[in-house]
């Protein structure tokens, strides 16, 4: 019987520490609970079974594979690692129930996951993760058979070649060829080797490759496009005057981008690039723009003289997934850096950010920063950053509690607070535009901080704010 740990989903499935929670036992506990879930849905489901480049992620897929087998669930496994986003677009292509995909994401290297998409293919909702959880907790006390191997042999594809095609479809490719860019592409070690520099490889007139090899350390940190961990990037595109840098995280749903000169630029104003790029080549094709309730209220702005309706999230894509599954929202995005369109997946696309970003560098022949200043001319000045802290569990509980008992505070940091939202963590909204926000992770041991003002000394004066709360109610001396 499978060891008797916790094992619950969070914003984005099952994560745990490699040969602590996360060990052959409890994946094939947890895929035998994905099965059954599979088979009170449709008695001869099939499934896709991927997995990103982290230690051992391809012997747990292979036994996850044999263990969906045994229970009578048709297997489709990919022969190399694989970006969330093809396999999210291998479940809508092909028409499966569902898919299993090994990947902790940007998680530091010791840990894996286990990430489940139903059949939309974009992230498991939470009623059927807590369907999964029940499963889980069933078979941990012993109530169900175990299941033996059929003898049947795990079936493994490529699903390149059609997720490929698509890109193609929603790119455009020839843009990007015609404007002769010079760029740098970070591949940090993950599964976006072979599909972004492949991609890109032939459209550039220059273009260098970082990190398109295994690693599963990845370099000592983990793998997320992070301005703090593309320093080499950054320093290639400043140094070589490249047009711009480019980086998926390991399971390649996530996107960093560095713009000419080295300037990093956070997801937030990715986020409001891109929208302002479909709007003005794609047209206004959906009513709706969707974003979570940590990300830049810049998106607002922008949908207001649009005379476009937002639609607030909680955190986590896959309230993001649901929007955009439903067909009316252009885009859906999050300040974490995942975003995906309108007739693409229901999941976080990393790559197609990179080369949403790649065209439209291609389309204004401009540093898209100079884009980003005309944005903030016409729209409203938006400054955001997030701070991750790391604090005692006890202090953590601590300071949670204060925040719970704010829903209807006045001033919060000693300033006059318009409205809380409290839905997903712990929001105090000054101004449209000026904003704190904390939140326990979801999938790491930390509190994650928004912050966003309408000017870079408003931004400071914030952190600032926040750093007296701290002090006073959670007795934290915290340096951000």
């Amino acid at each position: 019987m499978a060891e008797k740990v916790n094992i619950s989903f969070g914003t984005s499935g099952w994560r745990a520490v490699i040969a602590d929670e996360f060990t052959f036992e409890n994946v094939c506990l947890v895929s035998r609970a994905i099965a059954g879930y599979l088979k009170s849905k449709n008695k001869k489901p099939k499934v896709m079974v991927g997995y990103d480049t982290r230690f051992l992620s391809d012997i747990f897929a292979v036994r996850c594979s044999e263990a969906l087998l045994a229970a009578g669930v048709e297997v489709l496994l990919s022969e190399r690692d694989v970006p969330t986003p093809v396999i999210a677009y291998q479940v809508q292509n092909r028409g499966l129930d569902g898919a299993v995909n090994f990947t902790a994401s940007h998680n530091p290297p010791e840990y894996n996951g286990i990430k489940f998409s139903p059949a939309y293919g974009g992230p498991a909702p939470s009623e059927v993760t807590r369907d999964i959880e029940a499963r889980i907790k069933k078979l941990q006390s012993g109530r169900t058979a175990s299941v033996k191997s059929n003898g049947e042999k795990v079936r493994k594809f490529d699903p390149a070649p059609e997720y490929l095609k698509r890109i193609g479809e929603i790119i455009d490719l020839r843009k990007i060829k015609k404007a002769g860019l010079r760029v740098g592409v970070d591949c940090i070690y993950g599964t976006s080797r072979g599909y972004l520099d492949g991609i890109m490889t032939p459209l550039c007139q220059r273009i260098e490759v970082f990190h398109d090899y295994l690693n599963p350390l990845f370099g000592g940190h983990p793998p997320e496009p992070s301005r703090e961990y593309l320093t080499e990037l950054t320093s290639l595109v400043k140094r070589e005057k490249f047009d711009l840098g480019l980086a998926c995280d390991g399971d390649a749903d996530r996107f960093g981008i560095v713009d000419a000169g080295g300037k990093f630029l956070n997801p937030n104003e990715v986020f409001s690039l891109v929208f302002y790029y479909l709007l003005k080549t794609r047209g206004k094709t959906a009513a709706k723009v969707a974003r979570s309730v940590a990300t830049t209220h810049m998106i607002d702005a922008i949908a207001e003289k649009e005379g476009m309706t937002v639609l607030e999230t909680p955190v986590g894509f896959k309230y993001i997934g649901e929007a955009l599954d439903k067909g009316d929202c252009l885009i859906g995005g999050e300040e974490s850096g995942g975003l995906s369109i309108q007739n693409h997946v229901p999941e976080k696309d990393g790559i197609l950010a990179c080369l949403l970003m790649a065209e439209m560098a291609a389309e204004e022949k401009r540093p898209l920063s100079r884009v980003l200043t005309q944005l903030y001319k016409t729209y409203g000045y938006f400054y955001s950053d997030r701070i991750n802290l790391h604090m005692p569990i006890a202090k953590r509980e601590a300071l949670l509690r204060e925040l719970k008992g704010m829903q209807e505070a006045r001033r919060f940091c000693g300033i006059t607070v318009s409205k809380t939202d409290f839905r997903d963590g712990f929001k105090f909204v000054f101004s449209q535009n000026h904003w704190i926000m904390l939140r326990p992770s979801g999938t790491e041991p930390l509190v994650r901080c928004y912050f966003e003002a309408g000017s870079k000394a408003g931004l400071g004066r914030l952190k600032d704010c926040l750093k007296a709360f701290l002090r006073k109610k959670a007795k934290l001396e915290i340096d951000f």
